[in-house]
């Protein structure tokens, strides 16, 4: 699998970036992470809340054959500028990682190509370097795959 989603991690500090660039409008990337349907198409679980508001919320699930959850994540909109910017917490539960702050940019380059910039951060750098200790690179690409998978067919 080729790896375009690229992520920059400086040793010793508590933050990362994630870049990519789709083959995308920036309008239809921005609706990837703001649509329900959308969303659990590619990242393949359950949108249980999506308030795309500032103070909103959002909550996903998965769940195995069995009817087990499996993952459980949630967190708190802070800040929402349609099409260019979402600011938010990310929360997994029964999990041994920390709260982080995600800030979510999405650039126009051309009317038919689009960036997102994510700079994601820690509370410290050893939860930084737990998470990416884990196929955090392989699972981040392997979504972002999709997302432009699921996306040509809206094109």
């Amino acid at each position: 699998m080729e790896k375009k989603t690229k992520i920059d991690a400086e040793n010793g500090k508590q933050d990362l970036t994630i870049t990519r660039v789709f083959d995308l409008p920036v309008e239809l990337l921005f609706k990837a992470y703001i649509e329900p349907e959308i969303v659990e198409q590619w990242m393949g679980t359950k949108v249980l809340k999506l308030e795309n508001k500032k103070h909103g919320s959002w909550q996903f699930e998965t769940k195995d054959p069995h009817g087990n959850v499996v993952f459980k994540a949630n967190g708190t909109i802070h800040e929402f500028i349609p099409g260019q910017k979402i600011t938010r917490t990310f929360e997994m539960d029964n999990a041994p990682f920390d709260v982080q702050l995600e800030f979510l940019e999405f650039e126009k380059l051309t009317d038919d190509t689009s960036r997102l910039n994510m700079h994601v951060v820690y509370r410290t750098p050893e939860l930084r370097d737990q998470m990416l200790k884990l196929p955090f690179e392989y699972g981040i690409n392997m979504a972002h795959n999709r997302l432009q998978e699921v996306l040509n067919k809206l094109k």
